[in-house]
């Protein structure tokens, strides 16, 4: 059985684990360097130094990982990959995974579920939804 679960990451581990994922998406939160425009992006996306709207592998992005358990429990192990709390938990996020959404619109003290809602404005797909 597969659960979804956000992190907070950078391109570069992501696509180290991605072939493990049952699907992902993810949305770049660095800042993009001046004529760079960074979009949303999905298991299909690529870093390649000759597509500069691609970011590099250090880029920050938070991403919704579709996965069984023991993929979540072994990313969870993973310092490089910051879990968020479940969207449905009213515990808010860490101060370093705010610091890195705020230039999203993401506020101090908030949930998964307000990040969920302000990044949906850039990637609809990364809206919480239970089916």
């Amino acid at each position: 059985m597969t659960g979804k679960a956000y992190y907070v990451t950078t391109l570069g581990d992501w696509q180290g684990h991605a072939a493990r994922f049952a699907n992902s998406h993810f949305v770049v939160l660095d800042s993009p360097r001046p004529g760079q425009a960074f979009a949303p992006g999905s298991a299909s996306s690529a870093s390649t130094p000759a597509n500069p709207t691609i970011p590099d592998a250090e880029a920050k992005i938070l991403v919704l990982i579709e996965a069984d358990e023991g993929v979540h429990l072994s990313l969870e192990d993973e310092s490089s990959f910051e879990p968020l709390p479940h969207p449905l938990a009213q515990k808010p996020i860490s101060p370093a995974a705010q610091a890195a959404l705020a230039s999203h619109g993401v506020a101090p003290r908030a949930t998964t579920f307000d990040v969920a809602e302000a990044i949906a404005r850039v990637h609809p797909l990364l809206r919480h939804r239970v089916f």
